[in-house]
């Protein structure tokens, strides 16, 4: 008679992991506005938790840069200005351009399947004109990318690149692309995958990311999340 196997334990997350991911998501989809204080006390009584995990939990934030700590104040959710965003999107084309490479070398096919499942929920939202639906199916997209390449340091490295662009978008919803285009630049980034046109795959997406900084830095408008009153303040001060 086969011994039977013991069960093994369910491996829960530290607190501050999740309290973390909690802080991030609301970041991200703006209920933590850019310049916003993160303040302990607030906090912890919305989340229901003490001090000690939500203290850890700023701690990564900060490490993760989008918090930032200022002695004697506390700690702020970061405000990305447009040198920033020209930043972040510098990155993303070199860590995805790099995963692009990867998949070519490996199995571009299946890859380019998993991305064209995402596309559908892209398309299908655009033609729901669901625009939350919409960035998330696109932010979806783009870390199915990274994580075809089965390179950990270019994921680990994406992650933060991926939170910080959700707090572009949702400080700039305005600047999004219409829907229309953003289903087809998506599409021609995959059917270029798929043929395994590695030329036209790095241009597209070399193009898709200069498109995305034109739009969110486009004329002298506010720091990316700061009120239009303070901005036309300035504009009358100046």
């Amino acid at each position: 008679m086969a011994k039977p196997r013991s069960l093994r334990p369910v491996k829960l997350e530290p607190a501050a992991i999740i309290i973390a991911s909690r802080l991030t998501e609301a970041i991200m989809d703006g209920t933590l506005a850019p310049g916003r204080q993160l303040g302990e006390a607030e906090l912890a009584g919305q989340l229901g938790v003490s001090r000690g995990p939500l203290r850890e939990a700023l701690q990564r934030l900060v490490q993760q840069g989008i918090a930032r700590s200022e002695p004697h104040r506390g700690v702020f959710v970061t405000t990305l200005d447009e040198d920033d965003v020209r930043d972040i999107y510098l990155a993303r084309t070199a860590i995805e351009s790099a995963a692009c490479r990867l998949i070519l070398q490996q199995s571009p096919q299946r890859s380019a399947d998993r991305l064209a499942a995402v596309h559908r929920s892209m398309a299908t939202a655009a033609g729901r004109r669901d625009p939350a639906a919409l960035s998330a199916a696109d932010m979806a997209l783009h870390q199915v990318l990274v994580e075809e390449s089965g390179s950990l340091r270019l994921k680990r490295m994406a992650e933060t690149l991926f939170v910080e662009t959700r707090m572009c978008m949702s400080a700039l919803a305005d600047k999004y692309p219409t829907p229309v285009d953003m289903v087809d630049e998506h599409a021609a980034i995959i059917e270029a995958l798929r043929a395994g046109d590695e030329k036209r795959l790095l241009v597209l997406m070399d193009e898709h990311m200069q498109d995305a900084v034109r739009r969110l830095t486009g004329g002298d408008g506010p720091r990316l999340g700061e009120p239009p009153e303070v901005a036309a303040a300035g504009d009358r001060s100046a």
